[in-house]
């Protein structure tokens, strides 16, 4: 594996949201170059500052698009087939995911449609299909970084795997352009130069090709003119613009930026800046040229200002809330297992990857903080730190600054979000918790005493709709050594979790104030769940309903229960993506239509085992899996407007229907070992539903990439 891996990847991810959320807020098309440089003049820092930023298709793309290779088998053989069901798999059907901007006129959009109509890819992103212009589009390569990553020094594969993915959706020049920033990124973690990366990405594609004339033609203008990077953006514009270029955002303009900021950048910092202040596609480029300037001039090179608020947390807005709410240093471990998969290596030890479904944050990638918050940031503040760990090397550092007992802090993950989070709807995301009551929650704290004084600790939880605290007992925590701290996750009466941590006091009054620091690690919650949603204390959010997505359907909360309505068949998702012994139970009132019921082991739109109500007079169980398939039916008189308690399970590969306590089928089947659970309907049609309990069973150690 080369050098440094684990960092430089990290550095990368990174690099390609800093990326993302400096240029998001120019990116609509009045931002143009000269408007960008009257108002924002020379752009040193973040012109907007988000809360928590939403969703960006720049990120969703690489992060949902890479999965089509991961449920394949790490090993598969690469096709744009395995990414198209990725396609199909993980996107909701006109919202989140990438920009639904009308067929003719998003090449996503179109090619998504194309897919659904049976069209296969590539052919779904060809010319010959969708045309020239739209298959030209940017979209070819700004998914594309997750293949870089995963090949690192290896730009031929690197390329070789991006340009089948971008061939779903595009084709020509735009395919080029995924082969080259793929390219690139793979030659970063190896290279010396800037134009040793370039040179890297251009051996990928056809020296004749349109992408390749203009990276030429910007780097000869920035030999001749090494020192204003807003001339080579007046070359650009005036020789290779959008007046020249038509379509909604076309690849051969924005590829000419990408290759400016590359070349003028000097530094990571100044390289998105340049991207961002060049205008055109803002955050794709800035994104783009993220990716490679992270992993070549790496982490310590990303300045704290653009780093501190992502926080090591990134929003998607797939078909899954649970992957929705990453945490970056876990995903990072993610990509590096893959990588190290492809290159026939085992992975060093002492990169930690928590089980599948269960979380660990351990602190230690360089400057990580695994999204860990604090509430009070005047008597307290965090870092990362290498001085102590209780295992590994890593820890975050809490300092604790002179604190009386009314300076209270909480210190706490956040495991799910709602509107009121954000500050806009960007790609419309979509959440389910990603911890659960009945889990065990265990972490380690270090106390060191700077001037004399006790610190308390009280571990709790508080509920998202009712914005209530649960804490369990005060602990007085001993100075000098590692204290365990560990509990179980308590009830939440059918609320989900938004805080998960313990609040640090003091029984100090008016005098000594209590100066010190702590250190956390092995910040972790595992085991079986047991929780309830409760559907009268959900809100309509984002176009959803809390804490579901909703795949072609719509959802309201009626007096007190969800009711669901379709024109077709849709999905109905929330939990743990990788629960794998799973009991969901839920009153279901069929109000009209066929075939509808409860899911377990879903993995998305085209990949569940349902469980209910099928024709009139019969129960099913049925395998989805890009089609239907019936695996075993029985008789059963159930009526429109009565309401029905559905028990669905999934125990090892025995699936089991039981309706009011009564089991009415069983059957075996091993296609699914893990996903989510929620509600389905194969066709038109509506129901309501009060209250769903969901038990999942301890993760089994089985590892999703293989």
């Amino acid at each position: 594996m080369v050098k440094d891996y684990i960092n430089k990847l990290y550095a990368g991810f990174l690099g390609k949201n800093v990326g993302i959320r400096l240029g998001a807020p120019v990116e609509p098309a009045p931002w143009d170059f000269d408007r960008i440089a009257s108002v924002y003049g020379d752009i040193t820092e973040y012109i907007k500052r988000y809360r928590n930023f939403a969703a960006d298709d720049d990120i969703n793309g690489p992060v949902y698009f890479l999965r089509g290779l991961i449920d394949s088998g790490v090993k598969s053989e690469m096709s744009s087939g395995l990414v198209a069901r990725a396609w199909l798999n993980y996107a909701r059907n006109g919202i989140g995911m990438f920009w639904w901007g009308g067929e003719g006129i998003s090449t996503c959009h179109t090619t998504y449609l194309n897919l659904k109509k049976g069209i296969p890819a590539p052919l779904s992103g060809s010319m010959e299909t969708n045309g020239k212009v739209l298959s030209e589009q940017i979209g070819g390569q700004i998914f594309v970084d997750t293949w870089g990553f995963i090949w690192p020094g290896n730009p031929e594969k690197a390329a070789e795997y991006a340009m089948k993915a971008a061939h779903v959706s595009h084709d020509g020049n735009a395919v080029y352009g995924g082969g080259f920033i793929a390219a690139c990124i793979a030659q970063a973690f190896t290279a010396e130069t800037i134009d040793e990366i370039i040179d890297a990405g251009l051996r990928q594609i056809p020296e004749d090709c349109t992408y390749a004339q203009v990276v030429n033609a910007v780097r000869d203008f920035y030999r001749k003119n090494p020192d204003d990077f807003r001339s080579c953006m007046r070359y650009l514009i005036d020789n290779w613009g959008y007046d020249k270029y038509p379509g909604a955002c076309h690849v051969i303009p924005n590829a000419g930026v990408c290759v400016l900021a590359l070349l003028y950048g000097k530094d990571f910092n100044r390289t998105v800046e340049i991207a961002t202040m060049c205008g055109w596609d803002t955050d794709c480029n800035a994104g783009s040229v993220g990716s490679i300037a992270g992993v070549f001039y790496g982490l310590d090179n990303i300045k704290k200002a653009y780093r501190d608020p992502i926080n090591d947390v990134i929003i998607t807005s797939g078909i899954s809330g649970y992957l929705n709410i990453m945490d970056v240093p876990t995903y990072v471990k993610d990509l590096a297992q893959i990588a190290y998969m492809l290159a026939d290596e085992k992975m060093p030890e002492e990169i930690k990857r928590p089980n599948d479904g269960d979380i660990l944050f351990d602190f230690e990638l360089p400057g990580s903080t695994h999204g860990i918050r604090l509430s009070n940031e005047i008597r307290f503040m965090k870092r990362h730190s290498y001085e102590k760990a209780y295992s590994g090397k890593g820890s975050l550092e809490i300092i604790v600054d002179r604190i009386l007992h009314a300076d209270q802090c909480r210190v706490y993950y956040k495991p799910f979000y709602r509107r009121a989070d954000f500050d806009d709807e960007r790609y419309k995301p979509v959440f389910s918790p990603t911890v659960f009551s009945g889990q065990k929650a265990s972490f380690k704290l270090f106390y060191e005493v700077w001037l004399e004084g006790a610190v308390h600790v009280i571990p709790y939880i508080r509920t998202a709709m009712r914005d209530t605290f649960i804490e369990i007992e005060e602990i007085e925590l001993k100075a000098g050594e590692w204290n365990s701290i560990d509990f179980t996750i308590p009830d939440t009466g059918g609320d989900q979790i938004a805080e998960l941590g313990f609040k640090i006091l003091t029984p100090a009054e008016t005098a000594n104030r209590v100066f010190g620091r702590l250190f956390l690690d092995d910040f972790t919650v595992t085991g079986e769940a047991r929780y309830s949603i409760d559907m009268s204390l959900q809100a309509c959010e984002f176009a959803q309903v809390t804490p579901f997505s909703l795949n072609q359907c719509k959802g309201e909360i009626i007096d007190g229960k969800l009711v669901v309505t379709s024109e077709q068949e849709c999905q109905v998702y929330t939990g743990n993506f990788y629960a794998r012994d799973t009991i969901v139970e839920a009153d279901i009132t069929p109000l009209s239509g066929e075939n509808k019921g409860l899911i377990v082991r879903g993995k998305g739109a085209e990949c569940a085992y349902l469980l209910g109500f099928g024709k009139q007079g019969e129960v099913v169980i049925s395998l989805k899996n890009f089609g239907t398939r019936v695996l075993a039916k029985a008789g059963y008189n159930w009526r429109i407007g009565s309401t029905y308690q559905l028990k669905a399970s999934a125990i090892g590969n025995k699936l089991t229907l039981a309706v009011n306590d009564e089991e009415v089928l069983s059957v075996e089947d091993s296609t699914f070992e893990y996903g989510m659970t929620g509600f389905y309907q194969e066709e038109a049609g509506s129901f309501s539903t009060g209250r769903m309990n969901v038990w999942t069973g301890e993760s089994k150690g089985i590892d999703r990439i293989k």
